[in-house]
């Protein structure tokens, strides 16, 4: 595992502004684009290299549906990008990022391949099909009769911490989400992590919807929500909480801290992504390892069999495992 150490080397800053940055402490000063080289190295010295390829002469335009700046309050995508170009670089292959705010500019760029991460509307799978018909979506599927993607099976891992709650004897169980919306504005995004914990623990009668608490994907939003369920619940708040993501988790960690809420003796958390920061957690993060970097090249090795001539599409769905760390009990 690489060490804080390490990371501020690559960068180039104080071990403490790496310590600072990947705990996410809102009173240090420094610059959105420091923070995005400490998260891409944290993420980069995670990755097991790999020798090069030789060449194959395609372009692939990759399409993000988060900005830079929504990377960094959420590294799951991040994660999944640097996946996916690690992969190309491998083989070789020259590619672009793109925001999907930029569509339209794709149409003269001469790409053979479209790789698109995030969450895309069937609309905006169509628009992206018109420029090039070799198209992978990472972490969504518009349409599984008509393109290739690469999913996570967030039922089964919903599941799964809800069961080991269970099993560490965990009743009362409470759930910090984001809710997300389509970038073209066509529809709210149902989420299978908010379904799947409402399913799972009513069919056990212990879903309470007072336990339930939704913002974005955000440390900001994951403080501000644990803040207020500490608020509501006082004395009587859910021993355990399942995060949607690992942002969530961190910054709900920081407001059971400031309440002087003891984690994990008084309250469980787990996250879900096991993102590079997890481990840096005070306590460490418990959570659920989404194979980000596998899901990337899953994507790229998708569109080189398109490459090849495949025409039937293919929906992959990628294994994950959960870590217990210090952050459960």
């Amino acid at each position: 595992m690489a060490t804080i150490k390490d990371i501020a080397n690559m960068v180039g800053v104080s071990i403490a502004t790496v310590s600072r940055v990947l705990n996410y402490d809102n009173s240090l000063s420094v610059s959105d684009e420091t923070k995005k080289r400490i998260f891409e190295a944290a993420e980069e010295l995670d990755y097991q290299k790999k020798p090069k390829r030789k060449p194959i002469m395609y372009k692939v335009g990759i399409v993000n549906w988060y900005t830079e700046k929504e990377e960094l309050d959420d590294l799951y995508y991040m994660a999944i990008r640097l996946g996916v170009e690690k992969r190309l670089e491998y083989h070789n292959m020259k590619f672009t990022n793109f925001s999907i705010e930029h569509l339209r500019s794709l149409q003269n760029e001469g790409f053979q391949g479209i790789i698109a991460i995030g969450k895309f509307s069937e609309n905006q799978a169509e628009e992206l099909k018109s420029v090039s018909s070799n198209l992978v979506f990472v972490d969504s599927s518009p349409n599984d009769d008509q393109f290739d993607s690469v999913i996570v099976d967030f039922e089964k891992a919903t599941r799964n911490i809800l069961q080991y709650f269970l099993d560490q004897g965990h009743t009362k169980i409470g759930y910090l989400g984001g809710r997300e919306i389509y970038k073209d504005h066509t529809s709210k995004i149902d989420d299978p992590r908010r379904t799947s914990f409402e399913r799972f623990l009513s069919d056990m009668g212990l879903y309470q919807e007072a336990y339930v608490y939704e913002g974005k994907f955000s440390v900001e939003d994951g403080y501000h929500l644990m803040k207020q369920a500490v608020k509501d619940h006082e004395d009587e708040i859910p021993t355990a909480f399942f995060a949607g993501n690992d942002s969530i988790a961190v910054g709900a960690l920081r407001a059971l801290q400031d309440a002087g809420v003891r984690v994990p003796d008084q309250v469980s958390i787990v996250g879900v992504n096991d993102i590079s920061i997890s481990k840096y957690m005070s306590p460490p993060l418990s959570t659920v390892k989404v194979y980000t970097e596998l899901m990337g090249e899953t994507a790229v090795d998708l569109l080189l069999e398109q490459f090849s001539g495949r025409q039937v599409s293919k929906k992959v769905s990628i294994a994950t495992q959960l870590k217990i760390r210090g952050s459960s009990k």
